[in-house]
């Protein structure tokens, strides 16, 4: 067996700048020439803030949802062909291709003949298509992410974002928090339903427009504000703080340690029967006919409104248990792994095991009880993903066989204790929890409260940043 071959080499320098020149097309920078370039810094966070999204429901006219049809569509374009231009780059002439270049063959695409319908677009917004794909490219370098896919039309969702030099913002005064948005490109301000007021006296860092695929339009109104933390939960008549173990399952959605179970909504399988008759019925339009575009339309708002059931749910369980405890614990479940694709003997079965798991909505919930306790004070213990929750005994801590999925209720060989399946697990994984917690806590300094999250994986890196 030979040698591996060697990396190539990056083109850089003289060269490099004569490639992109030449044979990429890339201006040469023209503002402060003389200047070397330095990387962009980001925008830093006022102290004591955080930085929040609120999102409205908005009606754009017909005209104002034509601009946006326009936008949405070159910030596709726009991403798609910076992609092209720095993995070609790469591939044909070993030449790197950062934000920055790829903004001056914006400017190029913007200023050529058959591209010249650009302009009718924002130029902020393009240039904020081009940063989402170079984060996406750090992402990908920093191995969190695979390596950016093109976006593709009626697939990916259809956004653009806005930054404080593309639009403008006059509070109302007479109803603070609220106000008059508009977007640059467009005459009038957005119809916009204000289901609740934004911090007042606060400029929006930055505005997202978004349309889903049942046609539905949204602001995403990003805002620096401080979020004031909940008050400590104690145990009655003690200093310890109210801790609770989550126990994430299919035939109950949570459940805790005091043996109170939180009910699968099983959205899904609640409009099967109606998503099943529309999927019939779309499939027996022409394609491309206005008949296939109002089913496909109809199938979208249901989905919709599944997902907006669910997100409901799932976030007013989330706030009230994070108002409720001051310690969460949860299983570090590898969702990916356990929704890998069905495949031979039993892929029946585990395709409906996989839908049940995506209808649970797990990633969400977990997602929602990291942000809210890092927002309100809270602590979120991570327990390890290997740790015998479900056989071990809660009462003795004796460790029993492997359980099937199937058995609900088991009795400890050790001490004769009959437990409920997933209640055992809630009570074990809040005792693990307890521990990890106690732990970081006494490594402390006096004064210093424990970290957000405490990750199991993670402990020793706990202990030394405390």
């Amino acid at each position: 067996m030979g040698d591996a071959a060697e990396k190539p080499e990056a083109v850089t320098g003289a060269e490099a700048k004569r490639v992109k020149r030449e044979a990429l097309g890339i201006a040469d920078r023209r503002k402060h020439h003389a200047r070397p370039a330095s990387p962009m810094k980001s925008r830093a966070k006022e102290p004591g803030t955080r930085q929040r999204v609120y999102r409205f429901r908005c009606y754009p006219t017909k005209e104002q949802s034509t601009q946006l049809e326009k936008t949405f569509g070159a910030c596709r374009w726009v991403y798609n062909e910076g992609l092209a231009l720095r993995s070609g780059a790469w591939e044909r002439h070993r030449v790197n291709v950062g934000f920055a270049e790829t903004c001056r063959a914006l400017t190029g695409w913007r200023r050529a003949e058959e591209t010249s319908w650009l302009q009718e677009v924002s130029s902020t917004v393009l240039q904020q298509s081009l940063r989402h794909l170079d984060q996406a490219y750090t992402r990908f370098f920093k191995g969190s992410a695979k390596y950016p896919k093109r976006k593709r039309k009626r697939r990916s969702r259809d956004s653009a974002t806005y930054v404080r030099t593309g639009f403008s913002w006059v509070e109302d005064p007479e109803r603070p928090g609220t106000g008059s948005v508009k977007l640059a490109k467009q005459s009038s301000p957005l119809d916009v339903r204000w289901s609740r007021a934004l911090p007042a006296q606060t400029l929006p860092v930055r505005l997202s427009v978004t349309r889903d695929r049942a046609g539905r339009h949204f602001l995403s109104v990003l805002v620096e504000e401080k979020i004031p933390p909940l008050p400590a939960v104690f145990l009655t008549d003690s200093r310890e703080p109210r801790a609770v173990g989550l126990d994430l399952g299919l035939a109950s959605l949570v459940t805790l340690d005091g043996g109170t179970k939180v009910d699968h909504p099983r959205l899904l399988k609640r409009y099967a029967e109606k998503l099943a008759r529309l999927q019939r019925e779309l499939h027996r339009k022409v394609r491309g006919s206005k008949n296939r575009e109002k089913a496909r339309r109809q199938i979208a708002r249901l989905y919709a409104l599944i997902d907006d059931a669910r997100k409901d749910m799932l976030d007013q369980l989330t706030t009230r248990l994070v108002r409720e405890n001051q310690v969460l614990v949860v299983e570090d479940l590898s969702i990916v792994t356990l929704m890998r694709p069905a495949r031979g003997k039993g892929r029946q079965r585990k395709a409906k095991l996989n839908r049940a798991i995506r209808d649970a909505g797990w990633g969400e919930l977990l997602r929602q009880l990291r942000y809210k306790c890092e927002w309100y004070g809270r602590t979120l213990v991570v327990v390890d993903r290997f740790f015998p929750s479900t056989r071990r005994c809660s009462a003795c801590h004796a460790k029993g066989p492997k359980l099937d999925a199937s058995v609900r209720e088991w009795t400890c060989a050790e001490c004769g204790a009959t437990h409920d399946r997933d209640v055992n697990a809630a009570v074990n994984l809040r005792d693990e929890g307890m521990r990890l917690y106690r732990l970081v806590a006494a490594a402390l300094p006096p004064g210093r409260k424990a970290p957000a999250v405490i990750k199991a994986s993670e402990l020793e890196k706990c202990l030394l940043a405390a």
